[in-house]
This record gives C-alpha cells, sequence and structure tokens, in this order.
C-alpha cells in the first residue's frame, strides 16, 4: 500500500514496508527528444549484486543511478539512489530493466509521475516512531 509522501502506511508492531514520495518531472523537449534528465539501473533480468543501491545484494528494483545537474529529473527532487515504485501509476516493482526505460520514456507522455522511496526518507520515519 502506497500513501502520500507526508504519510506512513504502517501496522503498528510491523516494520515498515515502504515510505514514498510522489515527484513529478515535466520532460524537456530537445528537438523530437524528451528528455528525463536522470539514468536507472537493476530490474528482474539484472544481477542484483552489480547494484551499487541493492543492500543486500538481492533488490532487482529500479534504481535511480545518475540525475544531470539542472535536468527535469534533478528540478523535479529525485536523487541518486531512488527506489522507482511505480511509473504513472504503473507497477515498477517486478520488471525488467527495458520494461522500466519504456515506462519512463513514452513518447506521447510529456510528464512522468513516481512514487520512489529512499532511504533517507525510511531512516527519518524509523527516528520519528523511536
Amino acid at each position: 500500500m502506497f500513501s502520500r509522501s507526508d504519510d506512513v502506511s504502517f501496522i503498528p508492531g510491523q516494520p515498515v514496508t515502504a515510505v514514498v514520495q510522489r515527484i513529478e518531472i515535466q520532460k524537456l523537449r530537445q528537438g523530437d527528444h524528451l528528455i528525463l534528465g536522470f539514468s536507472i539501473g537493476g530490474g528482474i533480468d539484472q544481477d542484483p549484486g552489480q547494484n551499487p543501491f541493492s543492500e543486500d545484494k538481492s533488490d532487482k528494483g529500479i534504481y535511480v543511478t545518475r540525475v544531470s545537474q539542472g535536468g527535469p529529473g534533478e528540478v523535479a527532487g529525485l536523487m541518486m539512489g531512488d527506489k522507482i515504485m511505480q511509473v504513472n501509476g504503473w507497477d515498477m516493482t517486478m520488471v525488467t530493466h527495458d520494461q522500466a526505460r519504456k515506462r519512463l520514456t513514452k513518447k506521447n507522455e510529456e510528464v512522468v509521475r513516481l512514487l520512489v522511496t529512499r532511504k533517507s526518507l525510511e531512516e527519518a520515519v524509523r527516528h520519528s516512531m523511536m
């Protein structure tokens, strides 16, 4: 279950599953291309051991691996290491790298709405619950 960025979805006594933040990216038009200004890594078809953001080296999620300075992703608040949970309502937790790339780069979509989770969000919530 996902919640707004300032809410936490949890059951008392159970670990917090995911603290998410909504990020809306307005793609930048460059000629025929729409630019997001970030790169991704991961996917169910990739080796999670090669993913520097996978803590236990078994997470096959989609992670932001690079954010272009001043680009649409950075302007929207995206950070390197963010794990992308949804793109425009589509679940991104069990997709291949190519499926994720295609969801993000659809030509007819000028705005990309992401749900992301990041370590700092989870740690802040964990500390507030102590």
